[in-house]
This record gives C-alpha cells, structure tokens and sequence, in this order.
C-alpha cells in the first residue's frame, strides 16, 4: 500500500536545516518549539531513519537526512507551486527586491514579466543599490528578497551563477589602448579595487578617469571613450560592447550572483519569485 509523506513534517524538516537548529526554525514556522520537535520525531518514525544528528552541542543532518533534504525541498516547491498557481487570486500585497544596477539587465525586467502575470495582484517592489546597502535593506526588513555580486556568499547566501568580470568600452572604441589605462567606476562599486588590482599585478599603469556615485555618470563617460569599466560577463549594457583586447588587457577574476531572503517553504509567493530569479540568473 502507499505510503504518504507529511508535508508540514517536511516542511519543518527543511527549516531546522536550513536554520541550524529547532528554536530558530520553530520562529520562522510560527509554532512551538515542542510542536517542530514532534513533527521531526514523527518523520523519522515514519521513515524508520535518523534524521538528524543531535549528538553534539547543535543539530546537524546525518548522511540519510542530507539526501533527504534535496528531496524535500523539491516536493515543498512543487507543492507551493500548485497551491499558489490554483489560488493565485488569493495573493496579494507587495513584495520587495533589493538587486544592483548592473545586473537588473537583462534578467530583471522579464522575472518582472512573468512574476506579475502569475501574481497580478502582488506589487512588487524593485529597489537597486550597491550590494553592501541591499544586505542592510534585507537585514533592516526593507527588502524581501536581494540579489548582490561578491566574491563568496556569507551565511544564508545561495550562488546563483558564478561569471567572469569583462571589460567593456565605447562600440568600437580605442580608450583601452591608452596609458595610464582610463577607468570608470562607482565609489562604492566592489568590482573597482579587484580591476585595480589586477592592473597592479600585470604592471599595467591606470588612471581613474571618473568615480561618480551612479550608473548614470558612468555610462555615458564609458560610452564616448573617454574611459573603460567592468562587468559581469552577460550584463553588458547594449550601448557599450566587450572589448576585444587580444590579450592586452588582463584577464578579470570570477564574481558570484548570490540570493538572499529566501528560505524553501517559507512564502509561496517568495518561492515562486526566487524561482524565477535562480532560472533567469541561470540562462546567463
């Protein structure tokens, strides 16, 4: 005969591994302490396997519970999925998404696209800013989800796509053949000391053409060849081009698209807006 599994005891399951402990995720869950405890106990019974590790000072998941895992984030989705899909009229309110300028495109405007035909009654919230200010939003509340470019994820982090920094310049431009080599860059823009130090190590003389705070100061100055900048590699605004270089110019280290915000489970509406994100990021 089929056997079934507990949904809510899988949902608990992926909470407290995903929280690092029963207290922790008994707070996102909204239940008792005592309650989560049961439902664990309930499905390693039904399973008739260990879980979990609770041998030491934390909980931790055995061999079986870390395969388990995997599986039962894909049911939860799946589930919330269905759930959200054959009752999307009953979601509503605003979500908010913290993502750097420069990699709103191209992906953003079509998870915007999609997100808002699925939930046409979601208003989302797109907030763009430099990555270290979209961590204080996500941990001030003022975010729900963000999206940021580093070198490695801290805790809670999940990489979506791991892409090399490229130089771009001016269609058709000469600035990269100049030097000191001409740059432009944000202040605060965490792509500006890797570049620098990488022209530093190959011995190649640089100037900083223009430190402006926006986006907006540096496209244009890029854009007429006054200066070259970096970025990751499929988000080249469609203004400017890669450059061709030969090899004249060194080669730019990998960054990481991270997503923050989301737990599996948590929001079906979160869910399926991280879903969208991980796909988009992915095609990049």
């Amino acid at each position: 005969m089929p056997r079934n599994l507990d949904l809510t005891a899988l949902r608990s399951f992926v909470s407290v591994a995903e929280a690092g402990g029963v207290t922790k995720a008994a707070g996102l869950l909204n239940l008792t302490q005592s309650a989560v405890s049961m439902q664990l106990k309930r499905l390693e019974e039904s399973l008739g396997l260990a879980l979990l590790d609770r041998s030491g000072r934390g909980i931790a998941l055995t061999p079986t519970g870390d395969q388990l895992l995997s599986y039962a984030k894909r049911m939860l989705a799946l589930n919330d999925e269905i759930y959200a899909r054959m009752t999307d009229q009953a979601f509503e309110g605003k979500i908010a998404l913290g993502v750097p300028h420069d990699i709103v495109y191209p992906a953003i405007p079509q998870v915007l696209a999609r997100f808002t035909q699925d939930y046409p009654r979601v208003k989302v919230d797109l907030i763009s800013s430099f990555t270290m200010r979209l961590k204080e939003f996500l941990a001030n509340g003022e975010c729900d989800l963000i999206l940021t470019t580093e070198d490695h994820p801290e805790r809670g982090g999940e990489t979506l796509v791991t892409l090399p920094l490229v130089w771009i310049g001016a269609i058709g431009g000469q600035a990269w053949r100049r030097r000191p080599l001409p740059l432009a860059f944000e202040q605060s823009c965490l792509f500006k000391d890797t570049v620098q130090q990488t022209l530093d190590a190959e011995g190649i003389d640089w100037s900083m053409t223009v430190q402006a705070e926006s986006a907006r100061t540096i496209e244009p100055i890029v854009a007429a060849d006054m200066a070259v900048h970096a970025v990751i590699e499929g988000t080249e605004p469609a203004h400017l081009e890669r450059i061709s270089h030969g090899g004249e110019l060194p080669k730019l280290t990998t960054k990481q698209i991270v997503l923050y915000g989301h737990r599996t489970g948590g929001d079906p509406v979160r869910d399926a807006l991280a879903g969208l994100l991980r796909q988009a990021y992915a095609q990049l």
